[in-house]
């Protein structure tokens, strides 16, 4: 790639980073995943800088790449793999407001990995149900189907008594 773009790449990567990574850490809960599904979305747009620069919506193109192999990391099932011996450490929270995104963070980990990225697409980065559709590349329908199938799933595990524990949990 000449300097030009390169430099161009760095620049958009670079003002795109934070909010991929809050992108991901939706989607996957966990820093260390989310890490790694940024830097592999940074890798693939960078093989495809010349092409995907001159596109119209390269936040979508980026989106789709990260929410992607979200769904085929999750299918494939190699971030289930745990490293470390112990859990991590637990960090007290100070108000409920943690709490609370502690619970749906819990809760939405166990939804689904095609209905939680729907829920975190639709809610989270409030994207619209086309864009959402052409994102996961699916109908629309199957978005508003994959919608009210992961906030029934949602009420139900925030109605288990669980749910409203916190302890154990990782404030992350």
């Amino acid at each position: 790639m000449p300097e030009a773009a390169d430099h161009e790449y760095l620049e958009y990567v670079g003002a795109r980073l934070p909010a991929l990574h809050r992108l991901a850490y939706a989607l996957c809960g966990d820093v260390d995943q989310a890490d790694d599904l940024v830097q592999e979305a940074a890798t693939r747009l960078y093989q495809r800088w010349s092409r995907v620069s001159r596109a119209e919506h390269v936040d979508a193109y980026v989106r789709t790449v990260v929410v992607r192999l979200f769904l085929d990391g999750r299918r494939k099932g190699w971030w289930r793999v745990r490293l470390s011996a112990a859990p991590p450490d637990v960090r007290a929270g100070e108000d409920r407001g943690v709490e609370d995104r502690t619970v749906l963070r819990a809760a939405l980990r166990r939804v689904p990995p095609r209905q939680r990225a729907v829920l975190v697409l639709r809610f989270v980065h409030d994207l619209p149900v086309d864009e959402v559709a052409r994102t996961l590349g699916c109908s629309t329908g199957t978005v508003k189907s994959q919608t009210a199938h992961g906030l029934a799933a949602m009420r139900r595990l925030l109605a288990e008594p669980a749910a409203t524990e916190t302890r154990g949990v990782p404030l992350r």
